[in-house]
């Protein structure tokens, strides 16, 4: 019995032992940081690496400073021209102070969501549907700027924010597409018109010199026959200018005078 009693307490002994050195002793990651309270009141941050606490008056937090992806849920928004729409977002954002993250609010993560459902709710509803489908970048930054300001007490810095997806009513995609229909036929328009207006001016150059210069008429005259000719046709029947002709009909006068 006396050897069972000791071989019980020392036992006894082992396991408290054991106990707390597994209490005691705390290993964190790289980019693991421990907020500790002792007896209530938050000392310096520990970590990474080995840490050692008192079990029973010290009590560790782990805190993770890596990057935090966060979905926003899809949120019912009305723009300002009375568009009902459906937008979700993706937050990106990291514990830059332990401390803060741990004291000053319950659940930073559930804060920081609940924040930015707000934030993109109030931002959004502000914008007109134009914008909200073309200037998505001005959007995003507005939205991190005011997310970041509001989570800055809690140590928490927002990197990022993006929009992710606009659902739109069945009836606005129709109008877009009709919208996005004319506007391709507007510029196919203009874009013909110019080509006539090209084509007109370069016409009334070309007339131009060809009034100035009577044997350019008559090159052109012949490149077209050649062309003509190309096809084939075994009859081909042409008008003659008459400026052609004209040098044989003046050293005909001129050789009829020579007679007389």
């Amino acid at each position: 019995m006396p050897i069972t009693t000791s071989f019980m307490g020392l036992l006894f002994v082992v396991l408290l032992i054991l106990y707390f050195l597994s209490a005691a002793i705390k290993i964190l990651k790289e980019y693991e940081r421990g907020v500790v309270f002792r007896l209530g009141r938050v000392i310096p941050v520990k970590g990474p690496g080995l840490v050692i606490i008192w079990p029973i008056i010290d009590r560790l937090v782990r805190v993770s400073l890596r990057t935090v992806t966060m979905d926003v849920p899809s949120q019912d928004i009305i723009t300002r021209d009375n568009i009902s729409v459906k937008v979700n977002a993706v937050v990106y954002f990291r514990v830059i102070d332990p401390i803060k993250a741990v004291t000053e609010v319950e659940d930073f993560y559930y804060a920081t969501s609940q924040i930015a459902q707000t934030t993109l709710r109030s931002i959004l509803g502000q914008s007109q549907l134009d914008d909200l489908l073309t200037k998505r970048e001005e959007l995003n930054a507005e939205l991190q700027k005011v997310i970041d300001f509001q989570t800055e007490p809690w140590g928490v810095k927002v990197t990022a924010v993006e929009v992710k997806n606009v659902d739109l009513p069945q009836e606005m995609l129709r109008a877009i597409a009709k919208q996005a229909e004319a506007e391709r036929e507007r510029r196919a328009k203009i874009i013909h018109a110019e080509g006539e207006y090209q084509a007109a001016q370069r016409l009334s150059e070309a007339a131009e010199i060809m009034a100035s210069s009577p044997i350019t008429l008559q090159l052109r005259f012949l490149q077209t026959l050649t062309e003509i000719a190309t096809e084939k046709n075994s009859t081909l029947v042409f008008p003659v200018p008459i400026d052609l002709l004209k040098p044989f009909y003046q050293k005909l006068g001129k050789g009829g005078e020579a007679t007389t």
